[in-house]
């Protein structure tokens, strides 16, 4: 059967325990989801740092600590990390990347309205502009090329995924490239099948891809990207309910979900040795720079 890659995405930075008691803060959180999400069969987290009272870090010191936590609960887990803020400058937004080396490094596309409506309020939740320009876009790349770091770019609209061909065109990025489909924030793609689907026929040859819903649609939108041979990412910065309906009580209730949804599809959940395989990373991979880190040298 053909593999799958589930991705969980253990916190990000917007939401709290007010909204979401199972979001992590602290390392010994994170490690802990991590593992509840290894178990149900995630082979990737993707990391936004916190500290532990909950506010977001863009710290190494904390990306560090996290890290490590992880990896000495769940070893074989794939590392990602998250290089996307407003507001922070962009050298910020990639010194953990080089200090740690993770296997993956997000890179965010393009430019955009980063918003939320809510419909009962009648008003803008929060009316953002994200802004990633070619300069920071190849100024992310050339920092985690430096390092041997795999790009993950993100693509919020069909403009995002046109933009990787200069990087191409430059030498910057090579084939096979990994690609995640973001559909659902206000400002980029709308979370419906025949977007993801159009989005998914845009992408260069030999990609491989994750769908990444940002709404309660990401049930119906994770049951296309299996069906169009894509791999999936859940976790609470994505969403926080199961297709019940019912809030999780933990990331691993989400990725179970998900791993029933592709075999539902006819596929299998993919092992971290079957996903590093599929996402062309080494195995195993280098960590050196969390090792210096943990030491004090970084």
């Amino acid at each position: 059967m053909d593999p799958c890659v589930i991705t969980c995405a253990l916190s990000g930075v917007a939401a709290s325990r007010e909204q979401c008691p199972g979001i992590p803060y602290t390392p010994e959180e994170y490690a802990a989801e991590s593992r509840r999400a290894r178990d149900a069969g995630a082979s990737v987290v993707h990391i936004h740092a916190r500290y532990p009272d909950g506010q977001p870090s863009y710290r190494v010191e904390e990306y560090a600590a996290i890290t490590e936590a992880i990896l000495a609960e769940v070893p074989d887990l794939i590392i990602n990390y998250s290089t996307g803020a407003v507001g922070v400058r962009v050298e910020e937004r990639v010194h953990h990347v080089v200090a740690l080396k993770p296997e993956l490094g997000a890179l965010n596309m393009g430019s955009m309205n980063y918003a939320k409506y809510s419909k009962k309020r009648k008003a803008l939740i929060f009316d953002l502009v994200f802004a990633n320009p070619f300069s920071d876009i190849t100024f992310l790349i050339e920092k985690m090329n430096s390092v041997d770091v795999k790009p993950e770019c993100e693509c919020f609209d069909t403009g995002h995924i046109g933009n990787v061909l200069p990087l191409i065109d430059m030498g910057l990025i090579e084939p096979p490239i990994q690609f995640s489909l973001i559909l659902g924030v206000l400002g980029g793609a709308p979370p419906d099948a025949r977007t993801l689907a159009h989005m998914a026929s845009l992408l260069p040859e030999r990609s491989t891809w994750e769908v990444i819903a940002i709404s309660r649609k990401q049930w119906e939108l994770l049951a296309a990207g299996t069906s169009l041979g894509g791999n999936v990412r859940v976790g609470l910065e994505d969403n926080f309910y199961l297709p019940t309906g019912e809030m999780a009580s933990s990331n691993g209730d989400l990725v179970a979900a998900a791993a029933k949804l592709v075999e539902l599809a006819g596929r299998k959940v993919a092992s971290p040795a079957e996903a590093r395989s599929l996402l062309s990373l080494p195995d195993p991979p280098d960590r050196s720079g969390l090792e210096s880190a943990a030491k004090g040298t970084a």
